[in-house]
């Protein structure tokens, strides 16, 4: 039987048609699977009605909400290709993803109409959809398309190897590119997950991560979906209110970047009943080991992490809740039907596959799975370098110990060298996080004529008196880190530049230390 997003749908209402499927906090709307399988079946109708034929786009430009939850599987009915845009773009970097993609359809909310208006003239083959009341000139009411459609079922003849969705990558080097996944990479994906974090029919996901990111998506939605159990939408993440429903809905899983598992620990978590939670994932970046603790100690969650690329689906590593204080900072094992590599990087081209290291020491981590991407969108070139004899080539640096657990050190392209020394920003923000009133914390290099590079720090402080000095004197007295990887200039800033899934976008935080040098030598 070939198995596709649509076909696990559809396994799902059959057998548990009368079970919760979906509740929206902003709408207040529940659907029960039978329910919520009508709504798809309208959609995908309407969206048919409008001309959408298998292999052909339909975009979602939505903050977390039930229309988002609909057109993913109205798509995997009809055969096209689903592309969730970022919400947190800004209009011409939407209209980049416009032009690469070609959607036939784009729904959008009110939320985000400031954006679409600016654009919206420049595609006249694209048909907008407007998920809120009074729908703007430019477009069509989404309610009524629906309420119009008809309403006998649709599943259109495809097989797993067909494209499912292009979901672009977060931009922390630059323009996205467009990941092409097709139904049994997903499916596959979400049955790791479901195995990785115990997902069974009883279990209330809350979603709070971004739902067009491949994380929230295929890590925990779809595997929920695919196991019977409920989902519990969460417009935008506020940690008050995550605690409130935590409580009121009795959740038992979330996923959550290490940002936010933080952020909910800055609150008067004590009042709420949280006894309800059996499980925490986070991944998209590195949780401090004094974060993981925090979150089992003070919230009682046990934490599992998974870490990956949108290129993978995202997961190839899942790192267990028996493994948390163990193996703090590590990734994890690579998931099954997955193999990881630490290769020898090549500075002329992609590293080769055969070029293995010994476990211990560093270089670029690569893997092979069932999850892969079957390309770029549009980039032959692109693709062939990462996919580069069978391997995905992830661009992390990282290494295995003896027991297989794979150590992220970080990007390649964010390693420091100071003096001819190698130095791995992750270990020095591993070492601030665990300052009292650090936030946040990320290192890049600072050019320097004697050293090449010095170690710069950018921190976020809760504590309005920290200094750079408290912070030299902090690092200096640590017996964690070697004198060569202290950081030589502290910068605090109010917040950090991140990307959908948590990642701190270095290349902007490069591009304004550029800007606080180049006015310090101006002042001189």
């Amino acid at each position: 039987m070939s198995m596709t997003i649509g076909s696990i749908f559809e396994l799902t209402v059959r057998n548990y048609p009368n079970k919760e499927a979906l509740y929206d906090i902003r709408s207040n709307n529940r659907y029960t699977y039978k329910e919520w399988s009508e709504e798809v079946t309208r959609l995908a109708n309407a969206l048919k009605g409008q001309g959408v034929k298998k292999g052909d786009r339909v975009s979602t430009f939505l903050y977390n909400r039930e229309e988002l939850a609909t057109t993913f599987f109205a798509c995997a009915k009809l055969g096209a290709i689903f592309n969730p845009i970022n919400f947190r773009l800004m209009a011409e970097e939407v209209a980049y993803i416009l032009e690469d993609a070609t959607p036939k359809v784009v729904l959008f909310e009110q939320a985000l109409e400031d954006v679409v208006a600016k654009i919206e003239h420049r595609f006249p083959h694209i048909s907008f959809w407007y998920t809120d009341d009074e729908a703007p000139n430019y477009a069509v009411d989404y309610e009524v398309k629906v309420k119009q459609a008809p309403t006998e079922e649709i599943m259109e003849d495809m097989n797993e190897n067909d494209d499912y969705a292009i979901m672009y990558t977060s931009g922390t080097t630059g323009r996205p590119k467009g990941v092409i996944h097709r139904h049994r990479d997903m499916v596959e994906q979400s049955m790791l997950a479901i195995q990785n974090t115990k997902i069974t029919f009883n279990d209330r996901g809350l979603i709070i991560a971004p739902m067009f990111h491949c994380a929230e998506l295929h890590v925990a939605f779809l595997p929920r979906v695919h196991s019977g159990a409920s989902n519990v939408i969460m417009h935008q993440f506020n940690p008050v209110k995550t605690l409130e429903t935590i409580e009121k809905e009795r959740i038992t899983k979330f996923f959550a970047a290490p940002t936010m598992w933080n952020m909910l620990l800055q609150e008067n978590y004590e009042k709420y009943d949280l006894s309800s939670m059996k499980l925490g994932l986070y991944g998209a970046a590195p949780m401090a080991p004094v974060l993981v603790t925090a979150c089992r100690e003070k919230l009682g969650v046990q934490q599992v992490q998974a870490y990956g690329m949108t290129e993978m689906g995202p997961a190839i590593t899942f790192l267990a809740e028996d493994d948390q204080i163990r193996k703090a900072g590590s990734a994890g094992k690579a998931c099954l039907n997955h193999e990881i590599r630490i290769v020898r990087p090549n500075e002329d081209g992609p590293s080769e596959p055969d070029d293995v290291v010994p476990n211990g020491q560093t270089g670029e981590i690569i893997v092979q799975g069932p999850c892969v991407m079957r390309g770029y969108f549009q980039r032959e070139e692109d693709s062939k370098k990462a996919l580069y004899k069978g391997w995905y080539h992830s661009g992390d640096i990282g290494y295995l110990d003896d027991e297989g657990y794979l150590w992220v050190k970080d990007r390649v392209d964010d390693m420091i060298i100071s003096g001819g020394e190698n130095v791995y920003p992750r270990e020095v923000e591993d070492l601030l996080y665990e300052y009292p009133g650090v936030l946040d914390v990320a290192v890049i290099g600072q050019p320097d004529e004697h050293w090449g590079e010095i170690v710069t720090a950018f921190i976020v402080t809760k504590d309005e008196t920290m200094t750079a000095e408290d912070l030299e004197a902090y690092c200096k007295n640590s017996e964690k880190l070697a004198n060569y990887k202290r950081p030589r200039k502290y910068i605090f800033c109010e917040t950090m530049p991140r990307n959908a899934s948590g990642k701190i976008q270095k290349f902007i935080l490069r591009k304004q230390l550029e800007d606080i040098l180049s006015s310090d030598n101006a002042a001189r």
